[in-house]
């Protein structure tokens, strides 16, 4: 538990040296100390020039202060930012000279919690920093923004609305116990509980898309030795990352490179060739291609389309991961293959094909470029709606086999606490420590 009595600083920059450092301080000691370490209070929300020094009133530097007092500012309490030269010293005095006036230094996001504690933010809200900050792709950058403006909270409270007029409706019901009542002949209950189903399925999709946008998407290439993995990966790539040859098993280890297919930031994992009684180098290799498959988004099973015969590989590859077969070498088949679901022919030497398989590649991520449309998600917010969407199922099964509203409402209570788990609405000290600690100092 943080004591937001406690007035904290830290430097808002990274390590290392630029231009401008940033400290900042927030709490209930900042307006004394930016008197005495300023000279006097700053106009609030005015960039001044000042002069900065420490508790014996040397002078260590010189730059610009920001004062926004309570409750105005990020954290909701009065903060000062200090913008000083970018050196790692220079910073360092600055932050001691705050310590030596009665702050402390802040733990890893902070100055976020303290955002969050005082009402500033709400819980997805205060995440979507971080997820701005280490965004990989404009698209994510983009969708993390929107989080931070509160797209995804307005959407989770939009049905969690819905919920709570669903249980007033069946509480009321209830209240009337001497009234024999058909739940099941309410139109009106039965229209508001189609429309939440269908708000869950809407949301769950959306929040997939955002987390696919936060997280990237991993796909992994399999297949038996000589088929055109490591060309594969080389033609989506655009470089030579992985060594080509005619000899099979080339590939020993495991290789990955990052690429953008329309703002999808995707991981491809090139594996060593799947293929029975390899040397035991081979053989580590196999293995670890075998391990790289179980945290698998999806996989591309690459075949020689002039030997479509099957390898050893479907036993390999965990349930529900999406399976695409990539029938490669095209500009070597004298018979082009007969084409089905699920299946994608190239030409890694040609480029043919090669369009559409990143199509392919973006419908198995389930991602679509909504453009200013897309929010950021993480996998706590999944399950947290996995979770609702459950306990409103529960109660849509109960009301179908018992006709008893009680057990309906109550599961519809669950479902509402589920979603306020995603915004902070309900918490608990354990889980904001595990968001917040995620953070870096400063921020």
């Amino acid at each position: 538990m943080i004591n937001l009595a406690d007035t904290i600083v830290a430097a808002a920059t990274p390590p290392g040296v630029g231009g401008v450092g940033v400290v900042r301080v927030s709490g209930a000691r900042t307006e004394a100390i930016a008197r005495a370490m300023l000279g006097s209070l700053p106009e609030p929300r005015t960039a001044t020039y000042r002069s900065f020094r420490n508790k014996a009133g040397q002078k260590i530097d010189a730059g610009l202060a920001l004062y926004f007092p309570a409750p105005a500012s990020f954290t909701g309490e009065a903060v000062l930012e200090i913008h000083g030269h970018g050196g790692p010293l220079v910073q360092s005095l600055v932050v001691d000279a705050a310590l030596e006036m009665g702050a402390r230094r802040a733990a890893p996001g902070e100055f976020s919690q303290r955002a969050f504690l005082n009402d500033k933010l709400d819980l997805v809200q205060a995440e979507a920093i971080a997820d701005l900050i280490n965004a990989g792709t404009t698209q994510a950058a983009r969708a993390a923004l929107r989080s931070l403006s509160g797209a995804f909270s307005k959407a989770v409270d939009a049905l969690a609305d819905q919920l709570t007029r669903l249980r007033m409706h069946v509480e009321a019901a209830i209240d009337f116990p001497e009234e024999e009542i058909d739940f099941l002949s309410d139109e009106l209950l039965l229209r508001r509980l189609t429309e939440c189903d269908e708000a869950f399925t809407l949301l769950q999709e959306q929040a997939q898309q955002g987390r696919v946008l936060r997280d990237g998407f991993q796909v992994v290439i399999i297949g038996k030795p000589n088929a055109g993995k490591s060309s594969l990966l080389n033609r989506l790539s655009g470089q030579d990352s992985a060594i080509v040859t005619e000899v099979a098993g080339t590939t020993r280890d495991i290789l990955r490179e990052q690429i953008d297919i329309d703002g999808l930031a995707v991981e491809l994992v090139d594996t060593a060739g799947l293929r029975e009684n390899p040397d035991r180098v081979e053989a580590e290799g196999i293995r670890r291609a075998r391990q790289a498959l179980q945290s698998a988004d999806a996989v591309l099973w690459i075949q020689d389309a002039t030997d479509l015969e099957p390898g050893p590989i479907g036993e390999a590859i965990p349930d529900g991961v999406p399976i695409t077969q990539v029938q490669n070498k095209l500009d070597l088949c004298e018979t082009r293959p007969e084409a089905g679901q699920n299946i994608v022919q190239i030409s890694a030497t040609t480029g043919e094909g090669m369009a559409e398989l990143r199509q392919h590649i973006r419908k198995s991520a389930g991602y679509e470029n909504q453009g200013e449309g897309a929010f950021t998600a993480r996998k706590r917010h999944l399950h947290a709606l996995e979770l609702a969407a459950m306990h409103f199922s529960t109660g849509i099964t109960a009301l179908d086999e018992t006709h008893a509203g009680e057990l309906l409402a109550e599961e519809l209570r669950l479902s509402q606490r589920a979603l306020g788990e995603i915004t902070g609405a309900v918490s608990s000290d354990d889980l904001l420590g595990r968001i917040f600690s995620e953070f870096c100092i400063g921020k």
